[in-house]
């Protein structure tokens, strides 16, 4: 199976997976683990000797460019009257059958203008989802020079991690040209303090997308300095924008992106983690108003010992303390909610953890539930709807926050957390901040630059153009503790880890 998948990624810029799960780069092991998942949904486990027939025949029809679901086209295909698999896969992949070689994406060039912890976690993913040769093509970084060893330094950071762990792949450097060369991908590395002087097409780099990893600029008129640099087309902040730009949380209202939008923003890692949750809360029960509480891991942003700090209480020690300070999250929500503006109030608490969160979200509904049945609602929705990339459930006595590093979702729901007493809910959700975060980045990436293939089979209320997301960005799930769950939430306790 790897070389059949391998092939038809190279070859033909096709991605396949099993109920999202990538097979994309997956060891032996993986790919067992990604058969074994499907008993979450479909109560059984993927049989091999149905999904290798099913690669088979795939690297025969000459494919175009297409995210496919194995699991969901082996289910289809023994759900028809066909009795011939070549003549099922020929009618239900008919738009893009005999079409190799063709692909309307075009590959865009991108800049990451930082390299701090967001900088290098969406370097990781981008030189991951660079095997089909379109897409997203990682040509640069833009950083101020540390001093004479900065280019080793900047390497090393991106091939050793602590909290994340070693880069996958090879990383070598060349200091006459300032490059990093990363799995055969040439990073050029460009030293500016403006944002706004650099001349990118003296690298090759045309009509590139910025990304904006710093922070320091958070509003139009600071955004704006990158389109001022010549070769640069778009720029995307990653961080929350001030004044009428866009805040986008890819899944909810990616599709207000539109191609005369020249600055958008990526909203924080905060409200990426609930606001799904909140929409698909919002749509079956109704949300009166809510508290959302968040627990959040320390950032670079606090002193490390007791020193002077701009910021109210951030100053004292990240190490040593729990700081009560503010979180923005709760209100940004609406940017991407209009109906729950002016229902939620927020707060946070920094606690001395690298990485990893929880959000706590005391609601009153419009409409009672019970514990079992919103968990049974939101475990569905996050394997069959089209958030299931921004949303996951668990239901586990012994997950704690390290489980979730690397963790993919947006937000991870805690079904044995969830308290319910008719119209009052508390539900906890766990989201790793930084690389959880940097992955809808990513999709945000991947919106504006037009580059998911078209998906197959398609989702019942999938996030419009989801497919690459969908297929191609859980590469790694499987070798985490799978935060998915078993048949029914009261039966997950000794299954959900499995």
């Amino acid at each position: 199976m790897i070389p059949l998948i391998g092939r038809l990624y190279r070859e033909n810029n096709v991605i396949t997976s099993i109920h999202g799960r990538s097979l994309i780069n997956q060891s032996v092991i993986d790919l067992l683990k990604a058969h074994r998942f499907a008993r979450q949904i479909d109560d059984v486990e993927l049989p091999l000797a149905e999904t290798l027939p099913l690669l088979e025949t795939l690297v025969t029809l000459q494919l175009g460019a297409a995210s496919l679901d194995l699991a969901r086209l082996n289910a289809g295909f023994k759900a028809s009257d066909e009795t011939s698999l070549e003549a099922f896969l020929r009618t239900e992949l008919a738009d893009v059958v005999n079409r190799y070689g063709a692909d309307e994406r075009t590959s865009t060039d991108v800049v990451l203008y930082g390299f701090g912890r967001i900088g290098r976690l969406l370097a990781r993913i981008l030189i991951e989802h660079s095997g089909g040769g379109h897409g997203l093509r990682l040509r640069a970084i833009v950083v101020r020079k540390g001093g004479d060893a900065d280019l080793t330094k900047r390497a090393s950071l991106l091939r050793r991690d602590s909290v994340h762990g070693p880069f996958t792949g090879t990383i070598t450097v060349d200091q006459e040209r300032n490059v990093i060369q990363a799995n055969g991908i040439a990073i050029q590395v460009i030293y500016s303090d403006s944002p706004s002087t650099i001349d990118y097409t003296s690298y090759g780099i045309r009509d590139a997308l910025v990304v904006d990893n710093t922070g320091r600029w958070r509003d139009e008129a600071g955004l704006s300095q990158h389109l001022q640099s010549t070769g640069v087309a778009r720029v995307l902040l990653t961080a929350p924008g001030k004044g009428a730009l866009k805040n986008i949380v890819h899944g909810i209202n990616h599709g207000a992106i539109l191609p005369e939008d020249k600055i958008v923003t990526a909203a924080s890692c905060t409200t990426n983690a609930i606001t799904p949750v909140l929409k698909v809360l919002n749509d079956k029960y109704g949300i009166v108003h809510g508290h959302v509480e968040t627990v959040h891991s320390f950032t670079n942003d606090q002193n490390l010992t007791d020193n002077f700090h701009k910021g109210d209480r951030r100053g004292r020690s990240a190490a040593l303390n729990m700081v009560l300070t503010e979180t923005g999250a709760a209100k940004a929500v609406a940017k991407a909610l209009p109906e729950l503006e002016g229902k939620l109030t927020g707060n946070s608490i920094r606690v001395p953890t690298p990485n990893v969160s929880m959000a706590i979200l005391n609601l009153t509904l419009e409409k009672g539930t019970t514990k079992d049945e919103v968990n049974t609602y939101l475990r569905d929705v996050s394997l069959n709807s089209g958030l299931r990339k921004q949303i996951d459930y668990i239901d586990s006595p012994e997950v704690v926050s390290t489980d979730f590093v690397g963790s993919r979702r947006a937000g991870i729901v805690d079904g044995l957390a969830t308290i319910s007493t008719e119209k009052n809910l508390v539900l906890y959700v766990w989201y790793d901040n930084e690389f959880g975060y940097s992955c809808q980045v990513v999709r945000v990436m991947e919106e504006m630059a037009g580059v998911h293939p078209r998906q197959f089979p398609a989702l019942d209320g999938a996030a419009p153009d989801a497919g690459l997301a969908e297929a191609r960005d859980a590469a790694r799930d499987d070798a985490q503790p799978a935060p998915a769950s078993a048949a029914s939430p009261s039966a997950l306790a000794s299954a959900s880890l499995a």
